[in-house]
């Protein structure tokens, strides 16, 4: 009996070793990717200054940032890795090799990013951003550790403001549960607010993801070579060329002529960039290959269409299960159990395709973030970004990451239920929460990718038949179908 115990013991040991290095290598591999990105966008002048104790301010609050970036994009894995995982598990159920893949393992994945998610919104990104503005109190001796003490300070008069107001809202919401509770931080007050952070991230996916989809088309666009549609492009990099140097003769000029000219000097400028990214963009064009001209913006604008209209029809078929099965509804569970079923019943491509659904609903919810009015002066510029900025980023984020799976789930994009306090929130058992939100989402994106489709055929239909050449405004109403048949029949004619 003796020896069961001790080889039950020392499993469980080696189990919770190797769940560890697992860990700790993973988290490892995204804090250096995590830190080349950021070394990219910084500004090298805040990190290289004659100051010495601005210099280490501004590296440790890179760090924090580096730390809460790796978390972030640790989150946006969490669904990616389990569904795969169990997708191997399925595939190989009696390799020795894949036993390491465990619910154990996930599990414990979850709750860490849970964990240090909490840590990051509360703690590190507050005393980064205080860290980095304080200068020590008056009177004090100026130093590093001068400088730690008023954030610190700042950090815990923040806190008990937060906390407050997590607990006037509580008490308003659940007034016995909050009063219960008044000295129970950990297990209700902390997972309380970051159910609210999650419920911020969710509504804040629900407006970006619908215009991230759209936007996602031109964005593409813009990085790939499209195809020449009546369009001579020799002719209209001539006159682009033939523009620049004009544009240039007049910028040499401009410090030695009149004083008018060189109040335009600015307006010149941003008009000579203009035209060079233009004349940059046409010999791309010029130079791409047949292949790579006539086939490959088609087919990337094709796969983005699929995949856009694959989440609205997955998303409706979600709201039919919701008005007939509750089990739609997303919930939390203990225990995974990985091998078991897939989580798609079209198996293991199913999951492949909610793999990529969910890191495409990623990637376009950081697109609409980043092209929405309020949030585009957030967007990070090669080695031109204050750290200021940088910790705002981090903070964006990492509330759109660590709502990604609750988003995933709610929508029905994946049947993995959530682990973890990631099943804890409040609001996940509300039925006309999560009904309504998924109505909104199916109809945002809808009305976005008709809009968005319409209109591009109806632009690239006016360049191509040269309507933008004309001295008005080109819009739907000054330029109706017939006039862009009858201009089109007569080029081709």
């Amino acid at each position: 009996m003796e020896t069961d115990d001790v080889s039950v013991r020392e499993q469980l040991f080696h189990n919770r070793v190797r769940e560890t290095i697992i860990c700790v290598l993973l988290f490892t591999c995204l804090y250096m990717v995590s830190y080349l990105i950021l070394t990219h966008f910084k500004k090298a002048a805040e990190y290289v200054t004659d100051d010495i104790e601005d210099a280490t301010v501004n590296k440790i609050a890179l760090w924090l940032c580096t730390f809460t970036l790796s978390v972030a994009v640790c989150a946006v894995l969490l669904l990616p890795i389990s569904i795969l995982s169990n997708e191997v598990l399925l595939t190989f159920p009696q390799s020795y090799y894949m036993q390491w893949l465990n619910g154990s393992l996930i599990h414990g994945l979850w709750n860490l990013v849970f964990l240090f998610s909490n840590l990051s919104l509360v703690f590190l990104m507050p005393f980064a951003y205080f860290f980095t503005e304080s200068e020590g109190f008056a009177g004090s001796r100026k130093g590093v550790m001068a400088r730690v003490h008023e954030a610190v300070v700042l950090l815990l008069l923040l806190a008990l403001l937060v906390l407050g107001i997590v607990w006037v809202a509580s008490a308003l919401l659940h007034d016995n549960m909050a009063r219960k509770s008044l000295y129970d931080l950990w297990e209700y007050y902390l997972p309380y607010l970051y159910s609210g952070i999650s419920l911020f991230g969710v509504l804040l996916l629900l407006l970006c993801t619908p215009f991230g989809l759209s936007r996602m088309f031109s964005v593409t666009g813009q990085l790939l070579v499209k195809p020449r549609l009546l369009e001579d492009v020799e002719d209209t990099l001539n006159c682009t060329t033939f523009e620049e140097d004009s544009l240039s003769r007049k910028l040499k000029r401009g410090s030695t002529t009149s004083c008018w000219v060189k109040l335009n000097m600015e307006a010149m400028k941003k008009e000579y960039l203009t035209v060079k990214s233009k004349r940059i963009a046409l010999e791309m064009r010029r130079k791409a290959s047949p292949w790579q001209r006539n086939l490959g913006y088609p087919l990337v604008m094709l796969v983005l269409l699929a995949l856009t209209v694959m989440c609205v029809l997955m998303v409706c078929f979600n709201v039919l299960e919701l008005l007939l099965d509750d089990t739609a509804m997303p919930r939390g569970m203990e225990d995974p159990h990985l091998g078991m079923a897939s989580f798609s019943m079209f198996g293991s491509l199913g999951a492949a395709v909610q793999v990529v659904l969910i890191l495409y609903l990623m990637v376009s919810s950081v697109v609409g973030f980043y092209s929405s009015p309020l949030f585009t002066g957030l967007l990070p510029r090669a080695q031109d970004t204050n750290l200021t900025q940088i910790i705002a980023n981090c903070v964006s984020l990492l509330i759109l990451s660590s709502a990604l799976p609750v988003f995933s789930r709610t929508l029905g994009i994946t049947r993995f239920d959530l682990l973890g306090d990631f099943g804890r929130y409040n609001w996940l058992g509300n039925f006309y929460i999560v009904f309504l939100y998924n109505m909104l989402f199916a109809g945002l994106t809808s009305a976005s990718l008709i809009k968005t489709v319409t209109w591009a055929v109806q632009r690239e239909l006016i360049r191509a038949f040269g309507l933008h050449r004309l001295p008005l405004t080109v819009s739907r109403s000054t330029v109706p179908f017939r006039l862009l048949l009858a201009s089109g029949l007569s080029k081709i004619q």
